[in-house]
């Protein structure tokens, strides 16, 4: 399955619409968005996972380095996940301790985490 990336405004986060699989071979796809929206000065990402039907290691390493490149500028970077199997995922590699994971983009958009 292929990767679907989309980007839209909300207040004064941006967030990724990501649909499909995030692996060794659609990853690099989504680290190339991370880094164009961070070089355009988008700090502030929400990453809405709610289409993503797999998750890999790869994956999560994007995700983490999307982080650190955020954080360099005082940003910060969201995540939207509500399906069990992609949170799981988080638990086990302790990373939900790394990312704020709301249930909506309107949640994550709002908070002040």
């Amino acid at each position: 399955m292929d990767l679907s990336l989309s980007t839209r405004t909300v207040g004064d986060r941006t967030v990724v619409e990501v649909g499909g699989e995030i692996d060794v071979y659609t990853a690099p796809k989504l680290r190339e968005q991370l880094v164009e929206l961070v070089n355009d000065g988008s700090f502030h990402l929400v990453v809405d996972m709610e289409g993503v039907d797999f998750l890999d290691s790869t994956g999560l390493g994007v995700l983490v380095g999307g982080l650190k490149r955020v954080r360099a500028h005082e940003g910060s970077l969201r995540l939207v996940c509500n399906q069990e199997r992609i949170l799981k995922i988080f638990r086990i590699t302790g990373l939900t301790k790394v990312f704020p994971i709301h249930t909506s983009v309107e949640e994550a958009v709002s908070a002040t985490d």
